[in-house]
């Protein structure tokens, strides 16, 4: 049998840090956060632009945390449209004022995604525990428009939002946008632990699928729909597939093959530190060891679907069995997807709890 070859990744996720000054009962970081002391410098950064341009990547994405708490993201920025690297950064636009928005776009920055918790202020600032945060995300929106930068929205969705997401849709347009990102909630790290005052009732999905198909009738804002993976029948494949199109750097240098994938416990994550970028894509255990198909128990291993949905998602099935290796519960044809049926039942049979939050 001929071993597929492996291409190389379209994007990077850059995690610079960690640090954020919102704590988002949501956040899918994990629960022990890389300190600041454990960060690449600038110029292991650098190396690592240099080694994924090199590798054919397209795209890098500045995420964290909150990436602009790093002093040198306008350099990395910078640096990375000299290599004729796409830069998109990922931000909750608390930190974007005039100066560094005009810093932003002299570092010829691409694109810029701006979260959002809610519409309602009470709740945005409920949500990101950071008191008057929907004053200056709006402020960031209009800078971001000023300076003529692409902009994308991003909500996630959850069950006290959902009934929100007209006004949503109304605030992308009236600040410019030229998409938006609906995203229901994906329950890893902080997510998970509040998973009962998050996961929304069958209803509340029907009437969200409702909203994106009235807005999409108008036409003019782009739309992305990240639908929630409890109520589908079928897994979604994650991040394109494990070690398939997308590469993830922690703010320490752990590369991984999606953001959550450091819950795995039995797993090493080489760093780029010490190995490079090309060689930990094509050749570390960690890429490999979920790559492809061979790796996968029945009734994965027979499924028609295993080239289009890769096994789904090993972090979830991780956090809903135990095991990495099991079954995306997800599916219908799984053992497990019981343990998704009373995850559902347990949010909505009594459906007030409070949050619990990164402190």
């Amino acid at each position: 049998m001929t071993t597929p070859i492996t291409p190389p990744p379209m994007s990077l996720l850059a995690e610079l840090t960690h640090r954020c000054p919102l704590a988002c009962p949501y956040c899918s970081n994990p629960l022990e956060l890389e300190r600041k002391n454990q960060e690449l410098d600038t110029q292991t950064w650098k190396r690592v632009l240099d080694q994924a341009a090199e590798m054919g990547v397209l795209q890098v994405h500045f995420s964290g945390g909150e990436p602009m708490a790093r002093p040198d993201l306008m350099e990395l920025i910078t640096y990375a449209r000299q290599l004729n690297l796409y830069t998109n950064l990922i931000t909750s636009g608390v930190m974007i004022n005039d100066k560094t928005m005009k810093a932003l776009d002299v570092s010829g920055l691409d694109h810029i995604q701006l979260s959002f918790q809610d519409v309602d202020v009470a709740e945005a600032d409920r949500l990101s525990g950071y008191k008057n945060v929907q004053p200056r995300k709006l402020n960031a929106a209009r800078l971001i428009k000023d300076a003529e930068i692409p902009l994308t929205l991003n909500f996630v969705l959850q069950k006290n939002n959902i009934d929100r997401m007209p006004e949503m849709f109304a605030l992308a347009r009236h600040l410019g946008a030229q998409r938006i990102e609906m995203a229901h909630t994906q329950y890893y790290g902080w997510a998970l632990k509040n998973r009962l005052a998050l996961l929304p009732t069958p209803q509340q999905l029907e009437r969200a699928n409702a909203y994106v198909a009235a807005e999409s009738d108008k036409g003019g804002l782009a739309i992305d729909y990240v639908t929630p993976d409890y109520y589908a029948d079928r897994p979604k494949p994650c991040m394109g597939g494990w070690g398939q199109r997308f590469v993830n750097i922690s703010p320490s240098g752990r590369v991984l093959p999606c953001h959550a994938a450091e819950t795995i416990p039995d797993m090493t994550f080489d760093t780029v530190r010490e190995h490079s970028l090309h060689d930990i894509w094509f050749h570390s255990e960690s890429f490999n060891r979920f790559r492809g198909t061979d790796w996968m128990p029945e009734p994965c291993a027979s499924c028609d679907h295993k080239k289009t949905d890769w096994g789904g998602c090993r972090c979830q099935a991780l956090a809903l069995t135990g095991r990495a290796e099991a079954t995306d519960p997800i599916c219908s044809l799984s053992s497990f997807r019981h343990l998704v049926d009373t995850a559902i039942n347990e949010a909505h049979a009594s459906p007030q709890h409070d949050f619990q939050y990164r402190r």
